[in-house]
């Protein structure tokens, strides 16, 4: 009877053995999923109508033994909580919060659950036991490794070596045997139990109705593989009693090899328990099995999704079986891509359901959870930039668009990182009180409800509401429904952990996708496909590390103690993994397994071990190949180019045109753009497209240099209102003020109101201390090397402008130029232009055919910007032998403040040099000025000058043919 599928093979012998009585037979599997196959092979092999036989998962069978409901997660929790803070208390340690409690509580939980599925006693695991001697004469029965695995474990614990974390540890375990006792006590004071204590006590003959079984004549369970002490002692007293079948799904390729970790838990059943295979022998499949297995290397994730649409039309043509073909997930993340990927046409049946972690409306309700964290953590008052940006950009959000635009707006006007609460009252959207904040866990839940209300109705009245969206959202009431029975009685639960429990309660729901669970391709996580045959099966995401997974479950038991007495480790979960893929491969002829080839921090590139072991033992063909991702050369655009024609002449014209009402000027800046790419110079200065406002928390030297400037021009202002000559003494005083000076124009470049001080963050801080120091060494530059000085002017305080003559075809027209100069001072007589730098700016230039050039690498910026301000200054003024300082933060110490071509020792930009150079550059500026006004010439991108990486310009401009940080 070893042909065919495994489900037809069980439905065969059942009808076999007990024909029409099959109706007083339970059939109890390991989950729901194989039920509706089982049902049809036994209506296909019937040939006439009968009664079904009772079904059951394990769970329901088992509870039938018990009179009480199972306590919720929530109700354990709380029990737990309370009992373990009463403990505390004896022990005089100070009691721990819900929140801080909650993390250790599911692990205690999850091992007493352990403990009491596979029958160990808590006084025994939990025993401290150093002493050799008593470890032997306490524990006779356990191995000489078991004891070498309880001695490895206890000799880290070194008599007055003990870490705080091993102290803390010590007293948590001897705090456990108490708080199991307390704990199971409590449950049945409350008339609750757990599903491992119905299992316990149904073992250990406490049930409350351990005859439930009597009531069919008998008991067929199918499909099993690995299990607990108490299975395993229940089942071996049922055969004993002829009250149950077992159906095992094996072959003699794993079972019969104890080499082979997918027979391990199969050896266990029939060799150590003694329970007997329905079925017989198993079947001699696999060894003889000669199946075409083709490996395939993805390039990426999702591309392991994206290949099925090659395979699966093919595959598909034979779908009206059931069992035809499986796609199976071993990594369940795939599943949205998958879903995304199959072809048009194609029937399928998920049995994993969509998750709501993997959907639009988690992300909306995580976001405003995330809000209300931040609310009960910060105590409210603001939200975070970037969060409120996220709400109004989501999709589920729906506020309108002009009332959006106003908000990010003011948020990038007053360059807020943190916005007002107040500020955010929505007058649209699909939750207007999105930003409101909850004081309690009982307005929380309440709100969470109104906002999924209002997601739904607003989705509804857009006609945009999809199935799967109504779904996920009746499926997340439903859990908020049961998360708020459990917290019943607890109103003073904290927000912060009620949001935790809420975020927590929500990332295990899914919402069914629609599909015809007997007809289609059939998609399943690898558990799933227990008990399942398919004629071919895809497997994708089996990398090593998802297939077998190599993560464990946290627990407090350390892996000696577990191995001790005999608690499943890592090496179990490896084997149950190891079998669910072999049974697999038992009944398809073609297999194909798809991995991700490519490496990163949560990928190793390797295709699951598994594969590798059936490459090398099997008689499958095995087909390796590796995806190859069509390379497609794209021939590079053609090089903008904007004429000077039409409206973009008659724009510039407004540059030269004296009787122009709306005169336009250039300034230094707009001489320097056209020489970095007089395309940029279009798009900023005649097409004024803007930078688009941006909000940034890194550090930016724009905001720097404007601290630096405010607090230079705050110390000058002062000095001289007192001083017409400003001495050095004066200046050093003024350095130990530069503190208050940049934290004031700081909160004056953001715009803070006057009179309201301004607490600066983090970034904000380490600005401050870099400004500060910058400052600091202008002053002291000034009062060592310069002072006695006497400030002419300061900046802002003149606007100076020139008409500067060109020739403009064959005309002659003028250009008017104008500047802001940060300093003008005089000092021995000299009359100085002084321009503060706090970036990458240098004093050196490589000599004049690079620094009157269009610019390149070998530029120098700062340099053309402060010849400008001289010439307008000189021009303004009437004065002469106006020498250009560039006061560079970096560099001031160590080079000066004048300008010099080569080395230090080579020529320095001052007195006949320095006229020469000015001369220089009237007669570049005004080549540059001619070139840019030549209607002829169009706009051009300089392939030569140096681009920055977050250049907003660059979707227009292009890549640069060098790049620096900026």
């Amino acid at each position: 009877m070893n042909n065919g599928p495994f489900l037809r093979q069980v439905a065969a012998d059942l009808l076999s053995r007990f024909g029409d009585d099959l109706k007083d037979v339970a059939v109890v599997l390991t989950n729901k999923r194989p039920i509706v196959f089982l049902r049809k092979h036994l209506a296909d092999l019937a040939g006439k109508p009968l009664w079904s036989p009772a079904f059951f998962t394990i769970q329901e069978f088992f509870a039938q033994s018990s009179t009480r409901p199972q306590g919720s997660a929530l109700a354990q929790f709380f029990i737990l909580h309370r009992l373990h803070n009463q403990l505390l208390r004896d022990e005089g340690l100070p009691e721990e919060t819900p929140d801080e409690f909650y993390p250790l509580a599911e692990t205690i939980l999850a091992d007493f659950a352990q403990l009491d599925y596979d029958l160990v006693d808590p006084g025994e695991v939990y025993a401290e036991l150093r002493d050799i001697a008593l470890l032997q004469q306490r524990f006779p029965n356990l191995s000489a490794e078991q004891q070498r695995f309880m001695r490895q474990f206890w000799e880290s614990f070194s008599v007055g070596k003990q870490t705080a974390i091993q102290q803390k540890f010590l007293q948590l375990w001897g705090r456990l045997p108490r708080l199991y006792r307390q704990f199971k006590a409590e449950l049945a004071g409350q008339g609750l139990t757990t599903s491992a204590t119905v299992y316990r006590d149904l073992a250990e003959g406490r049930a409350a109705n351990p005859q439930f079984i009597d009531v069919y004549q008998q008991v067929a369970f199918v499909g099993f593989n690995a299990l607990s002490r108490c299975e395993v002692k229940l089942f071996a007293r049922w055969q004993g009693e002829g009250k149950a079948l077992f159906y095992f799904d094996g072959d003699h390729y794993y079972v019969d090899d104890d080499l082979q970790e997918a027979g391990l838990f199969m050896r266990r059943n029939v060799g150590q328990y003694g329970l007997t295979n329905a079925l017989g022998d198993f079947p001699s499949v696999l060894a003889a099995k000669k199946g075409r297995l083709d490996v395939i290397a993805a390039a990426g994730t999702v591309a392991q999704a994206k290949m099925l649409s090659q395979w699966l039309p093919t595959a598909a043509a034979g779908t009206a079986s059931p069992t035809h073909t499986a796609i199976i997930l071993a990594d369940e993340h795939l599943l949205i891509p998958l879903l995304q990927s199959l072809p048009e046409g194609v029937d399928f049946n998920v049995t994993v359901g969509y998750p709501l972690v993997q959907s639009t409306l988690f992300g909306y309700i995580d976001l405003w959870l995330r809000i209300q964290q931040h609310y009960a953590t910060h105590g409210g008052g603001t939200v975070h930039h970037l969060d409120v940006e996220a709400a109004l950009t989501h999709p589920l959000c729906g506020v309108a668009a002009e009332e959006r635009r106003g908000i990010q707006q003011q948020i990038n006007t007053n360059q807020w990182l943190e916005i007002p609460a107040s500020g955010l009252s929505l007058g649209s959207g699909s939750y207007p009180a999105f930003f409101a904040e909850r004081k309690n866990s009982g307005a929380l839940m309440q709100a969470l409800h109104g906002l999924l209300d209002g997601v739904l109705e607003r989705r509804q009245r857009d006609s945009a509401l999809q199935h799967i969206e109504a779904a996920l959202l009746m499926a997340t009431k439903k859990a908020l429904n049961l998360l708020q029975e459990g917290l019943t009685g607890h109103p003073d639960l904290s927000v912060g952990f009620a949001c935790s429990l809420i975020q927590k309660a929500l990332q295990g729901v899914s919402a069914p996708i629609e599909g015809e669970p007997l007809n289609g391709i059939q998609i399943m996580g690898l558990l799933e496909s227990r008990c399942l045959d398919f004629d071919e099966v895809f497997i994708i995401g089996a990398n090593e590390g998802a297939l077998p997974k190599i993560t464990a479950a946290p627990t407090f038991i350390p892996d000696s103690i577990r191995r001790a007495h005999g608690l499943p480790v890592l090496e179990n979960q490896d084997a149950l993994s190891a079998y669910l893929f072999y049974r697999l491969l038992q009944h398809p002829e073609r297999v194909t397994v798809v991995y991700n080839q490519v490496v990163d921090e949560r990928n190793s590139g390797e295709v699951s071990r598994f594969v590798r072991q059936l490459t090398f033992e099997s008689s499958w063909a095995c087909h390796h190949r590796v995806q190859r991702q069509s390379v497609r050369t794209v021939s590079p655009p053609d090089p903008v180019a904007v004429a000077k024609t039409g409206a973009v002449w008659r724009k510039m014209q407004r540059y030269v045109d004296v009787d122009a009402p709306d005169r336009l000027r250039l300034s230094a800046s707009g001489l320097t753009t056209y020489l970095q790419s007089p395309l940029l110079f279009f798009l900023k200065y005649i097409a004024e497209i803007k930078e688009p406002p941006k909000l940034s928390e890194e550090f930016e030297l724009n905001k720097l240099g404007s601290v630096v400037h405010g607090a230079m021009q705050t110390v000058y202002e002062r000095l001289r209102a007192q001083h017409d000559t400003i001495e050095a003494a004066h200046i050093r005083q003024q350095i130990h003020q530069l503190p208050q000076l940049c934290l004031d124009a700081l909160a004056k470049e953001l715009k803070m109101p006057a009179g309201k001080g301004l607490a600066p963050n983090s970034m904000q801080r380490i600005l401050l201390k870099i400004a500060t120091e910058y400052a600091a060494v202008f002053l002291r530059h000034d009062a060592s090397e310069v002072a006695p000085l006497h400030i002419v002017e300061l900046e802002n305080e003149r606007d100076y402008a020139i008409e500067f003559p060109i020739t403009v075809a064959g005309e002659t027209k003028t250009v008017c130029l104008y500047g802001i100069i940060d300093r003008v001072d005089v000092v021995a007589g000299k009359t100085r232009i002084v321009d503060y730098k706090t970036g990458r700016d240098e004093l050196k230039f490589n000599g004049y055919d690079t620094l009157f050039a269009p610019a390149s690498a070998k530029s120098n910026k700062a340099m053309i910007q402060t010849l400008f301000y001289t010439l307008l200054y000189e021009q303004v003024t009437g004065a002469a032998g106006v020498e250009p300082n560039l006061y560079v933060a970096r560099k001031l110490r160590n080079e000066g403040s004048l300008f010099y071509m080569g080395g230090r020792s080579g020529f320095v930009v001052e007195g006949a040099g320095l006229e020469d150079t000015k001369a220089r550059f009237v007669e570049f500026l005004r080549h540059t000025l001619e070139e840019l006004f030549n209607p002829d010439i169009a706009f051009r991108h300089n392939g030569d000058a140096v681009g920055y990486p977050d250049d907003p310009y660059r979707e227009f401009i292009g890549p640069y043919p060098a790049d620096e940080e900026g």
